[in-house]
């Protein structure tokens, strides 16, 4: 059995891409591994230092989750600010941590020149702390996008590094969590690109029909086939995708056929792929709703992570203490 940590930030809801190509794993890895899913509140605040109303995002974020089946009996589900000793091992692995290597990462780079005016600490040592995060459960593996594989190599850099320092064999060095397969990209509806949370071209979990219905119906398209067999435009092909993951075979091979034939009105296509969004999505919008209201379980779930995910990170933090040399008199 493995170890896993993932974690995401409470700075948006989640949308289709991220339920087809993350969530819907977790459900999977959750009954097979041990697995510790949080919700990163702390990273947050590198880039929205003053976040508004954080309380409520970081509840969006958790019912969200458990909506579609996170399970926090059998993962250990927690708001990362619940667990202080992910902080004393930041601080600890920031003494070993290179002013030179981080400003180097990729993701530094490109948030100094995003964000000028608020070139912060926190930004310069996000891959510390994504590193205490991990390894303060000792994790084997962690599920990492392709944004986030430099941020791992880090981590195993921090991990090795501590050992190394120490003479130990303490941390282990996690690896990349690739489900078996190959993940599935769920692209946005604007005509190119995955679906994002800040591009503006993606159906969330918690979007009404209403909403659902106008967002497909503004997809961008094309002037439609001029000959038999013409293969679909980049922004049609991105809503064969989607439809491929939400409707019934049958209806996706209609369509494509309607397509080769060169008889496909592509306002039919929109409405069918609206509806059979909804049909997937009201089950799970009508469960955050719930969940979202029943404030007492909520507080149930973080209150038993929280001290699941600290009886994990106590452990490791008496052990380093003692490793590096702090010991009672």
């Amino acid at each position: 059995m493995e170890t896993i940590v993932s974690g995401i930030r409470p700075t948006g809801n989640l949308h289709l891409g991220n339920y087809f190509g993350a969530v819907s794993n977790f459900l999977k890895m959750q009954k097979e591994n041990n697995c510790f899913f949080f919700i990163a509140d702390y990273h947050a605040l590198t880039t929205h230092p003053k976040p508004g109303d954080i309380q409520g995002n970081i509840k969006q974020v958790l019912a969200e989750y458990l909506a579609c089946g996170i399970d926090p009996e059998i993962a250990t589900v927690f708001i990362q600010s619940d667990v202080p000793e992910v902080f004393e091992l930041y601080l600890l692995l920031n003494m070993n941590a290179y002013i030179g290597e981080l400003q180097r990462t990729a993701s530094f780079k490109e948030k100094i020149r995003k964000q000028p005016d608020n070139i912060n600490a926190g930004l310069l040592t996000y891959p510390v702390l994504m590193a205490a995060d991990i390894i303060i459960h000792r994790a084997t593996k962690v599920p990492v996008g392709k944004d986030q594989e430099q941020h791992l190599e880090m981590t195993r850099r921090f991990a090795r590094r501590f050992n190394s320092m120490y003479s130990v064999e303490y941390f282990p060095e996690p690896d990349a969590y690739n489900f078996g397969h190959k993940l599935l990209k769920i692209p946005g509806l604007d005509g190119s690109g995955k679906m994002g949370k800040s591009e503006g071209n993606g159906i969330f979990l918690a979007d009404t029909p209403q909403d659902i219905r106008k967002k497909v119906m503004r997809a961008v398209t094309d002037a439609g086939p001029q000959t038999p067999g013409e293969k679909p435009s980049e922004a049609v092909k991105n809503l064969f995708t989607i439809m491929s993951v939400v409707s019934d075979p049958a209806t996706v091979k209609h369509f494509r056929e309607m397509h080769a034939s060169c008889e496909i009105r592509y306002g039919d296509m929109k409405k069918q792929l609206a509806e059979d969004i909804i049909k997937f999505t009201e089950p799970i919008r009508e469960r955050i709703i719930s969940i979202s209201a029943d404030n007492r379980y909520l507080a149930k779930v973080v209150a038993a992570g929280a001290e699941r995910a600290r009886e994990s990170a106590s452990k490791t933090i008496r052990d380093v203490r003692s490793i590096i040399g702090y010991k009672p008199f």
